[in-house]
């Protein structure tokens, strides 16, 4: 029987592009200042590092609330210091959390809770915190922070889906710690993978499906896109839909942006700007102007 511990994975995103840019030498120096950073703020949480990995770090806690509040610091002191690099590149951080049971052996750790925060971390887009739901258990009172509920996510090497949580640590959001209870059910009542096998694009009455195996798909104003907004607000090759690890990625190519709205009472919509995102359940694309902008060309999505 192993020891009940929350498990932290942090990643670098774009990091490869960073060795492209740097060469070897400034983009190991780049990289290994902010994992070296991540890694002597664990003590200040009472958690311990397990290990660094290239571009990332392994942290285990104890207790829930203090793996959350890390995450949460690191992301907020991140954000505040965190610039270009001199090929003009940014390393956001991605990270993954979970809880259960966990053995050590010789110094490392293993079990299911560190497979799934390894997996929510691979899974998740830049600048963001996916929770299991065994994380989010008990953190009622832990304020400053809120949570939006994934529904159930696939995860591979189990049997069963996880109930997942997106952590909004950004401090304009509201204070309130937000739990919502989320269960995507199909036909027969039973939980099914949320990121889905699918993607249903919609606009006016033109509408279009694409499974996984379809992917890429361009979304744009040239015509040889496979899903074609004709608007001058929209780029050419404005984004794109693609598929890795399990999950439908939007990918911003555009020159004006493009805003994401969930349809799940999620608080606020997500602006991407050469950046990307996971799309799960359904929502709306604002392509090249706001939401605010009654005009926007928008266009609907479901992940199934």
């Amino acid at each position: 029987m192993g020891v009940q511990s929350t498990v932290v994975f942090t990643d670098l995103h774009g990091s490869t592009a960073v060795f492209g840019a740097l060469g070897n030498a400034r983009a190991t120096e780049a990289i290994t200042a902010i994992t070296t950073w991540i890694a002597a703020l664990t003590a200040a949480h009472d958690g311990r590092l397990v290990k660094t990995l290239g571009d990332g770090v392994m942290v285990v806690f104890s207790d829930s609330s203090k793996a959350v509040e890390f995450v949460v610091e690191v992301q907020r002191i991140h954000a505040k210091k965190s610039s270009p690099t001199h090929g003009g590149i940014r390393l956001p951080i991605r990270v993954g959390v979970a809880s259960g049971d966990v053995e050590e052996l010789a110094g490392d750790c293993y079990g299911d809770a560190v497979n799934v925060a390894s997996r929510l971390c691979d899974l998740c887009g830049p600048n963001q915190i996916w929770a299991s739901e065994s994380v989010i258990r008990g953190l009622l009172h832990l304020r400053g922070v809120s949570t939006r509920s994934l529904g159930p996510i696939q995860i591979r090497g189990r049997a069963e889906p996880v109930g997942v949580f997106q952590v909004e640590w950004r401090e304009e959001e509201p204070s309130d710690f937000l739990t919502m209870q989320a269960q995507i059910m199909d036909d027969l009542g039973q939980s099914r993978d949320s990121l889905g096998k699918e993607v249903r694009l919609t606009m006016g009455e033109f509408h279009a499906s694409f499974r996984s195996f379809e992917l890429p798909v361009h979304i744009g104003r040239v015509k040889t896109a496979e899903f074609v907004v004709s608007d001058p607000r929209v780029s050419r090759t404005h984004a794109k839909l693609i598929w890795r690890n399990g999950g439908v990625i939007l990918v911003d190519l555009s020159t004006y942006g493009t805003w994401v709205r969930f349809s799940d009472d999620a608080p606020g919509d997500i602006l991407l700007r050469r950046d990307e995102c996971v799309l799960h359940g359904n929502g709306f694309l604002a392509l090249g102007a706001s939401f605010a902008d009654a005009t926007a060309p928008t266009v609907g999505f479901e992940v199934r």
